[in-house]
């Protein structure tokens, strides 16, 4: 089945489907085992949610999915470590990159307040906000995303029937947002005069300087970073992205690192008010290193 990016046809937000089969028959899910439908060529148009992994945690309108591999699908535990590059992790990571949307359909079992009562159900288009690695609950390497629900969409029905006919329970759930602070992020930049703490570039756009205010310990969960001057770097777009994307990483001397062949890009260029948070640095590297 070629890959489908958006609702799929005919199939409205909440509709409810029996198995894997019928997910497949109305070209909402293809993979009949799989929870992940993606490649790297092509990114993942969707995903199952039904709590097969110890260390998901859904949220509702963020999920924190943990991808493919080393799983027992028979105990549920982690019995080895997962990898970026496997298919439908590397989809994921590409979905991520080129902004494409993601179907979720939950699925019941595992612990989440917002999955059905019974069978699949098909809940809306969900972006890929973040992706990191981790040791789990049982040890090994993870591969987990962030994928936040598109605004504007249908909500759940609150009337929807399980599929024997019988009445969801109605839950009320509530979102909890963080606001980023402009004037921190402002200050930052001012201190370096938009230079990269990387590179040293100074993009000149317009006449004036551009950087970007860059959270080495990110926002929202499951990291919970706090909008402070120590979590803050100012970068270039390219050495955001990296940080961002574990690229790079620092060392508790403010080394700069590259991820993929462990050689010294430099110093971080820092300045005598802008103090660097370790414990900040040490999370960020955490996710990326073992």
């Amino acid at each position: 089945m070629p890959k489908h990016f958006g609702d799929p046809p005919d199939v409205a937000v909440g509709t409810g489907f029996k198995n894997r089969q019928a997910l497949r028959d109305a070209e909402v899910h293809a993979p009949l085992m799989a929870g992940i439908s993606g490649t790297q060529a092509e990114g993942a148009d969707s995903i199952v949610v039904s709590g097969g992994y110890l260390d998901d945690a859904d949220y509702g309108d963020v999920i924190i999915y943990t991808g493919h591999g080393g799983n027992d699908p028979q105990t549920k535990r982690q019995i080895a470590d997962q990898d970026v590059a496997a298919h439908g992790n590397a989809g994921l990571i590409t979905s991520q990159l080129q902004g494409l949307p993601v179907r979720v359909i939950r699925g019941a079992g595992g612990h989440s307040q917002h999955a059905p009562a019974v069978g699949f159900r098909y809940d809306g288009l969900y972006r890929v906000t973040d992706h990191w690695t981790r040791t789990g609950a049982h040890g090994f390497r993870l591969v987990q995303f962030r994928l936040e629900r598109f605004e504007d969409q249908p909500e759940v029905p609150l009337d929807q029937l399980d599929l024997e006919g019988q009445p969801v329970a109605l839950r009320k759930a509530v979102i909890q947002r963080q606001i980023r602070s402009t004037a921190t992020v402002w200050k930052v930049k001012a201190l370096h005069d938009d230079g990269c703490q990387v590179c040293g570039e100074r993009l000149v756009v317009n006449g004036g300087t551009y950087s970007e205010g860059a959270h080495i310990r990110a926002l929202g969960r499951p990291h919970l970073g706090p909008d402070t001057l120590d979590n803050i770097l100012c970068l270039c777009p390219n050495h955001h992205v990296r940080l961002d994307y574990g690229g790079l990483y620092l060392s508790d001397d403010l080394t700069v690192i590259d991820a993929d062949s462990g050689a010294v890009i430099g110093p971080l260029r820092t300045h005598p008010m802008h103090r660097i948070s370790l414990s900040h640095i040490r999370y960020h590297r955490g996710l990326w290193t073992t």
